[in-house]
């Protein structure tokens, strides 16, 4: 198991691999279309050059995500 320490990372980097496996999925097929080389231009063109640049911008900005949602919210009373 890996130590709560790095539980934020962890959740960059999952967050930030299925969001740019999703999107670029997306972009990919409607820029291309579906045929028989769609994986491999998916995963290896599209894919993980944008999980390169997703993973240290989620790190960066989900801290600034944090405080914009907690000074646009208030806590519940209870």
């Amino acid at each position: 198991m890996i130590p709560a320490r790095y539980a934020p990372i962890l959740f960059g980097f999952i967050l930030s691999g299925l969001m740019s496996l999703m999107v670029s999925g997306i972009s990919t097929v409607l820029a291309t279309g579906l045929d028989a080389d769609l994986a491999r231009r998916w995963l290896l063109g599209a894919w993980l050059p944008s999980w390169a640049v997703a993973f240290p911008a989620v790190l960066v900005v989900a801290p600034i995500t944090r405080r914009l949602v907690a000074a646009l919210t208030r806590p519940q009373a209870g």
